[in-house]
């Protein structure tokens, strides 16, 4: 197989770069496998990033836009997901808390409505801690997910015991 060259890939990255949006990693995890080396991935790189191919907080708000609306994650699973893409930590805590806490709240409690028509247990009590370990699963913060419960089972009796 050929070596490509630099303005080659150049080239390549960018087409890629345009078709969504793309962070660091992702480039550099795609430069490797087309065979450059680390000198010339940090070139492209930083050539794409001067060029606004790459912009790691537009990645970032995209990101938590998409994974909260399409995939109904909480905040904590979203951070989570950034930490692991190497997102700089104030890019992370920037677009996390661009989140509209209405929307927030609104997503949690049709994900919960949801869930609770689908989900049996022995009592009621048992329904609600499956809530609650799924909502967490979901990243949503306990904080969050307690008075969306209380106020799916109407009741506060067995609530108390999570907080």
């Amino acid at each position: 197989m050929k070596e490509k060259s630099e303005a080659e890939l150049l080239h390549r990255m960018a087409a890629y770069c345009s078709t969504a949006e793309r962070c660091i990693q992702e480039i550099e995890k795609k430069l490797s496998s087309a065979g450059a080396g680390p000198e010339m991935s940090g070139r492209i790189i930083s050539r794409l990033l001067k060029e606004k191919f790459i912009d790691e907080s537009r990645y970032a708000r995209s990101f938590v836009n998409d994974k909260l609306r399409y995939n109904k994650w909480g905040k904590i699973k979203i951070g989570y997901e950034l930490r692991k893409k190497n997102i700089p930590e104030n890019i992370r805590e920037e677009s996390i808390g661009q989140i509209d806490e209405k929307e927030y709240q609104s997503i949690l409690m049709n994900l919960l409505k949801n869930k609770k028509r689908t989900t049996k247990g022995k009592d009621e009590r048992d329904v609600f801690t499956k809530l609650l370990r799924f909502a967490t699963g979901r990243g949503f913060e306990s904080r969050e997910i307690i008075p969306v419960l209380k106020q799916l089972f109407q009741t506060g009796d067995y609530a108390d015991d999570f907080e």
